[in-house]
């Protein structure tokens, strides 16, 4: 048996009518998109045209900005390593974040 999805796009503004454009823009660093029929899609951009003849152009940046957390870049040692070696000779290593240099030389002189 074969399955048939159907995506119907419907006016964002009156939320019944089929759209039949999908408007992006952008405002103050927060980019959107919107369901629209013609007619209100030409009614935005009228509305916005005063806007966009008096405004500068922005060049495309290079590349989109990643919203995650960059990843930490590897640090030569495992650090659940370090902390089980330093909590073996008593030596007082935060649970979370960055290890001091100072133990982990020692660690490293210790041979590991």
């Amino acid at each position: 048996m074969a399955t048939r999805t159907e995506v119907l796009l419907v006016d964002d503004l009156d939320g019944e009518t089929p759209a039949s454009a999908t408007v992006k823009f952008a405002l103050e660093d927060a980019e959107y998109e919107i369901d629209l029929t013609d007619e209100n899609a030409a009614a935005m951009r009228e509305e916005l045209s005063r806007y966009v003849k008096a405004a500068r152009k922005v060049p495309p940046s290079r590349g989109r900005r990643s919203v995650q957390p960059a990843k930490p870049a590897y640090s030569g040692y495992d650090p659940a390593a370090v902390r089980a070696w330093a909590a073996g000779r008593g030596i007082e290593v935060s649970p979370h974040g960055r290890i001091k240099a100072g133990v982990v030389e020692q660690y490293r002189a210790a041979g590991n």
